[in-house]
């Protein structure tokens, strides 16, 4: 059983321009204490092919924790868009929040995200050089994909030194509340009609 569960995480100031910071209220409780702090990390994915593009926005240490619940904001920058290809800029990606204890992940939100001109015409006759204040970026924040990674959060008491069983026991949910298993796929799926990024 997990010693810190997510029970809500807000997007906020959504939609909003690609070059705004990202805003997340996120909330969880913990049902035991733990010696050492939670890594929160914002993970954007540059391009679905390579992963040497994503870009880690963010990383913060939230600790003391013990038992209750809490709540806070975790804002970031932006992507750096020198850091993308041109041609994965405009269309849709996808945003990770994970969670980690010790250096071992526990928990992985994705969020696809659709990034596109915030008007009409630019989007029907997109210039050839890609104009990156007039993007929007749009967080689809009602359709997460959660995934959980089972870990040991009390090392300090395992005498064998037993490690957690391996991510490809992970359980994954659509929202905070649901959960389904077993599956390896650590992004959100794949919605209709939209790009093939994942």
């Amino acid at each position: 059983m997990s010693a810190v569960n997510i029970t809500n995480v807000a997007v906020l100031d959504n939609p909003a321009s690609f070059l705004s910071p990202f805003q997340f209220e996120i909330s969880y409780e913990c049902v035991s204490s733990l010696k050492d702090d939670l890594e929160w990390k914002l993970i954007y994915v540059g391009s679905a092919e390579d992963e040497t593009y994503d870009q880690l926005l963010e990383s913060v240490l939230v600790g003391p924790v013990n038992v209750g619940n809490y709540r806070f904001v975790l804002q970031a920058d932006p992507p750096d868009p020198s850091k993308i290809r041109e041609e994965d800029i405009i269309g849709v990606t996808v945003l990770l929040l994970t969670c980690s204890y010790v250096g071992q992940e526990f928990l992985r939100v994705g969020y696809y995200v659709n990034n596109d001109y915030d008007n009409e015409q630019l989007r029907e006759e997109p210039p050839q050089k890609i104009l990156i204040d007039r993007i929007q970026r749009n967080i689809l924040s009602d359709k997460p994909r959660v995934t959980k990674f089972p870990i040991n959060f009390h090392p300090e008491n395992s005498e064998t030194g037993e490690q957690a069983p391996p991510p490809d026991q992970a359980a994954e949910g659509d929202g905070v509340e649901e959960e389904r298993q077993p599956s390896t796929n650590e992004l959100p799926h794949e919605e209709e009609n939209k790009s093939d990024k994942t």
